[in-house]
């Protein structure tokens, strides 16, 4: 027997019909919305670039940060635009030079006038948060949607120079986890997740299984003794409890069920605390691990060995998420080189050295094979930071100059004047112990660097400042000095400071 439907079942049937592809084109469209990744920046704190088993050191446990490279895109030849911690951040977040953010020198805060690309993430239906150490002023907390911020107790001194209390367990990675939790599941979100570790100053017991001073590996340009050794140790523990930090994302991302369209970028804000790597523009203060991890667009295993810089995130992360660049953005956008690993962006990467803790006003050009350094105050010499000062390496270093017992390379934070330009040949001396500017065979490559860096600068509109900044420490003993304040005051009210005491500073 035939079923035989009346009209109005039919024409009720073809109302739910047209009710059901709605809703499912309704769907589709935030499907594709949906589709946008969510984005998850790493910042470790004064991390060396190959400080980790990814980047071929044999005997630091990393085993998370690891498996990132193993699971998506290690870079080999990434670089940040400063080696100072808060104006390599307020550059990252700005997509700026420092020189152009207001923020050059170290704890000036960020003004209100700069764009970041984090409030176009959230005006674009982004959730936004902050978790760790923040570092860039209070004026552009409100562009993110939440603000975790740690403080500053894990990485600046007390004011006498001692170590200075510090909150959870001093990692400033405790939130990280909690802040993913508590995001919004119906939007797609972006996280800045910056840790303290493996910023100075160090304690002992942070780790269960510390490394040992057998796991070692001193450059060529530090002393190789015991108390030097026992400092990397320290540094190297704190790498192990970011790692473990950076394994609890990444886990927590898989038990959401997140993972595939999820892009992770780990970085470095700057190079290892220790005397010539950081705040200086050797590679051990500008190079900077940089791995990436999106299952969904990313091939595991892969390796770019084309330049990138840290100017160049802002840019990108747009791009990923479907936005366009901005004109004030001064970097590249560098997501063609995750699926084509081959391509090039740039030829060449410029970076900066500003006052942090001591004066200095130094650039630098970086192309995949040679280094040129231009040292514009080569009557001072390259004194590392002061918690780098107080360390047990510098410590060691200074008795040991005394004694006569330091070689040349090792003598480089003491020379007086510096060289006013500095050439290397990265390919053959990657640790730049050979300054090449005064070779004949380079002179070609010397003058090429030098137009280069007239020319970025003339388009970047960097030029010398009126004045110089006092130190805040003293050169020989390290102690603070009375021109030493904390908050630090930002460049408006420094630059007031400076021209009711201070010279003129010499063009050139």
């Amino acid at each position: 027997m035939t079923n035989h439907k009346p009209k109005s079942t039919n024409f009720l049937i073809l109302l739910l019909s047209i009710f059901t592809l709605s809703c499912s084109s309704k769907k589709e469209t935030k499907n594709e919305e949906g589709e946008r990744p969510n984005i998850v920046l790493i910042i470790a704190d004064d991390m060396a670039w190959d400080d980790s088993g990814a980047y071929g050191h044999p005997n630091i446990r990393t085993p998370n940060i690891d498996k990132l490279a193993e699971e998506g895109m290690r870079f080999d030849q990434a670089y940040l635009t400063a080696s100072s911690c808060s104006p390599s951040r307020t550059s990252i977040i700005t997509g700026l030079y420092p020189h152009n953010t207001n923020a050059e020198q170290l704890h000036w805060p960020l003004t209100p006038d700069k764009i970041t690309f984090v409030e176009k993430l959230k005006a674009s239906g982004y959730w936004t948060a902050q978790a760790g150490k923040w570092h860039m002023g209070d004026a552009i907390k409100d562009r993110f949607d939440e603000v975790y911020d740690v403080g500053t107790s894990g990485f600046q001194l007390a004011p006498d120079g001692t170590k200075a209390k510090q909150k959870g367990d001093g990692s400033g990675c405790e939130n990280w986890v909690p802040v993913l939790q508590a995001r919004p599941k119906d939007k797609p979100f972006f996280l800045w997740l910056a840790a303290v570790d493996p910023h100075r100053p160090y304690t002992d017991n942070i780790v269960e299984h510390p490394q040992t001073i057998e796991d070692v590996i001193v450059p060529p340009y530090m002393p190789d003794t015991e108390n030097v050794r026992k400092d990397f140790v320290y540094y190297y523990n704190e790498i192990l409890r970011l790692d473990d930090y950076v394994g609890k994302v990444v886990e927590e991302l898989g038990s959401q069920g997140i993972s595939e369209n999820t892009m992770i970028l780990f970085i470095s804000d700057n190079g290892r605390p220790f005397p010539r790597d950081k705040t200086t523009l050797y590679d051990g203060g500008i190079k900077t691990p940089w791995i990436v991890k999106w299952p969904q667009k990313v091939k595991p295993k892969s390796v770019c060995n084309n330049l990138v810089s840290a100017v160049d995130i802002a840019p990108t992360f747009l791009k990923l998420a479907g936005l366009e660049s901005l004109p004030s953005f001064e970097g590249q956008d560098f997501s063609n080189l995750l699926t084509n690993p081959e391509a090039k962006i740039r030829d060449m990467v410029y970076a900066e050295d500003h006052w942090h803790d001591y004066e200095d006003y130094t650039r630098a050009i970086r192309t995949k094979k040679l280094k040129y350094i231009r040292n514009f105050y080569p009557d001072l010499p390259n004194t590392p930071s002061a918690d780098a000062f107080v360390s047990g390496t510098f410590t060691d270093m200074l008795k040991m100059k005394e004694k006569g017992e330091l070689t040349e390379a090792q003598l480089a934070c003491f020379i007086i004047p510096r060289a006013n330009e500095e050439l290397y040949d990265m390919v053959k001396d990657p640790y730049e112990l050979n300054n090449l500017a005064g070779n004949a065979d380079y002179q070609e490559n010397l003058e090429a660097m030098r137009s280069e860096m007239k020319r970025i600068r003339k388009l970047t509109q960097d030029s010398l400042p009126a004045f110089r900044t006092p130190d805040e420490f003293d050169r020989e003993t390290g102690k603070s000095n009375s021109f030493r304040q904390r908050p630090r005051p930002s460049k408006k009210e420094m630059e007031k400071i400076i021209l009711e005491t201070a010279q003129p500073n010499k063009k050139g």
